[in-house]
């Protein structure tokens, strides 16, 4: 079965070897946003000839066929997801590194208001918000009472 990736590629005219076949399943299938590195271990569980240059060459191809997105979370990795037509934004976990993908409609609008404000027709953004969980409710009270202390 041709993954959305695979499916994606074919339709830009790219040569897909087998090798470029198994890359673009392993994005396809990410639930995350893997970085290459990722990227190259997920590959070699499925075909172990893959080389980290191949995934390296093969994740550029993409990115310059508008295949894939990349992505700088401030972790010092380029991180990659497949190009779809759904916008959405990221807030990034600062503790773990989990990235979580959101809409939000009040924040579009917003931004659409702040560039017609300013004279401009907004035709596309980035939005990255970083974030560090909240302390949970008991943890907070207990540092405000010895705080007090």
């Amino acid at each position: 079965m041709t993954s959305r990736l695979e499916q994606l590629c074919i339709d830009k005219g790219l040569k897909m070897t087998e090798q470029r076949r198994v890359i673009a399943r392993v994005l396809s299938e990410s639930a995350d946003h893997p970085d290459v590195e990722s990227v190259y271990r997920r590959s070699v569980e499925i075909d172990s000839k893959i080389s980290i240059a191949t995934v390296y060459r093969t994740v550029r191809l993409f990115e310059e066929a508008n295949i894939l997105t990349r992505h700088d979370f401030g972790d010092g990795r380029a991180r990659y997801e497949e190009m779809t037509g759904d916008h959405h934004d990221h807030l990034i976990d600062m503790q773990s590194g989990r990235v979580i993908e959101f809409r939000n409609e009040d924040i579009e609008k917003l931004q659409k208001a702040v560039a017609d404000k300013l004279g401009y027709a907004l035709v596309g953004h980035r939005l990255e918000l970083y974030a560090v969980p909240h302390k949970p409710a008991a943890a907070a009270d207990a540092a405000h009472h010895k705080a007090k202390k």
